[in-house]
């Protein structure tokens, strides 16, 4: 079940830091790591903790701005 709390971003000095806690102990909870002794990466690979996965990428892609994506490009 997922924990995701706003405060966490500023425990650990980085952006969607809940999620990421989510997803981390998603993934270490999960039966591929747990009974089948696989690594997390190749867990979060093979699709365990899609959704929070997926929640997570849509946090990261929501802090860059749209501003600096343009000024970067020379638009």
């Amino acid at each position: 079940m997922p924990k995701y709390y706003d405060d966490k971003e500023e425990e650990d000095g980085r952006a969607c830091g809940g999620v990421r806690e989510d997803l981390r102990q998603c993934l270490l909870e999960s039966p591929c790591v747990l009974q089948e002794n696989k690594s997390p990466k190749q867990c979060l690979r093979e699709g365990h903790c899609r959704s929070l996965q997926v929640t997570f990428f849509a946090c990261k892609r929501s802090m860059v701005s749209v501003g600096a994506v343009f000024s970067a490009s020379g638009l």
